[in-house]
């Protein structure tokens, strides 16, 4: 059977996070909280990443704001505020690869993500970009992430799956989704499937996985 790497973006959150770190201890899993900067300037919320960081889950960047793709951002200086200054906030925090998830926009995985000046801003920061190949949909209404994600891995041998560590998520569901993926004789493990990440320390290490930006050539 395959293997699946759990990561969590948008947070931190105090209603939410505590209980997933608890979860994935239970089950003795290791994952990848991709926090947003916005969040990380509250020291409550930060308080949380070093709770994270200091149980073994790792450390990763997921934009400022989340509001615009960085593909779709007009603004040049957007890959230095909404990178730059995350990264920041992570601080010691961070992951030696300096790992960052661009905004999909509800998982959209097209040239929207990066914008050739956020390519070329990851590339000479040393940052490395992790993206997915699952993203059952866990902030909409109801459970139905569940069953997807279920689907999703079934589907292939390697699963990077995008989870929310946000109110009405994945949280309620989440314990019963690892029992039954194991159940199925799937493992969980921590590291990335190398298809999803096309940036690796700023080199290039999988190109043709990479989405090309809006109006340019792969």
């Amino acid at each position: 059977m395959g293997t699946i790497t759990l990561t969590f973006d948008n947070g931190p959150e105090p209603e939410v996070t505590p209980r997933v770190l608890d979860i994935l201890a239970g089950h003795g899993i290791l994952s990848t909280f991709f926090v947003l900067g916005k969040k990380m300037a509250e020291p409550d919320r930060r308080a949380l990443a070093v709770r994270a960081h200091e149980a073994g889950h790792w450390i990763g960047n997921h934009t400022w704001t989340h509001e615009v793709p960085l593909g779709l951002s007009t603004d040049p200086e957007a890959p230095e505020k909404e990178i730059g200054e995350t990264q920041k906030l992570i601080g010691a925090l961070a992951h030696p690869d300096r790992l960052f998830r661009p905004f999909g926009q509800g998982g959209n995985l097209d040239g929207r993500i990066l914008s050739p000046a956020a390519r070329d801003y990851l590339i000479d920061g040393g940052y490395s970009c992790v993206l997915w190949n699952s993203v059952p949909g866990d902030w909409k209404e109801g459970d139905g992430w569940y069953d997807q994600a279920l689907a999703d891995v079934a589907a292939q041998d390697r699963t990077l799956m995008v989870l929310h560590d946000l109110p009405g998520a994945c949280v309620d569901k989440l314990d019963d989704f690892i029992a039954a993926a194991r159940d199925a004789g799937h493992s969980f493990v921590q590291d990335f499937p190398p298809d999803c990440v096309p940036i690796e320390r700023g080199v290039f290490a999988r190109p043709d996985a990479m989405p090309s930006p809006l109006g340019v050539a792969a």
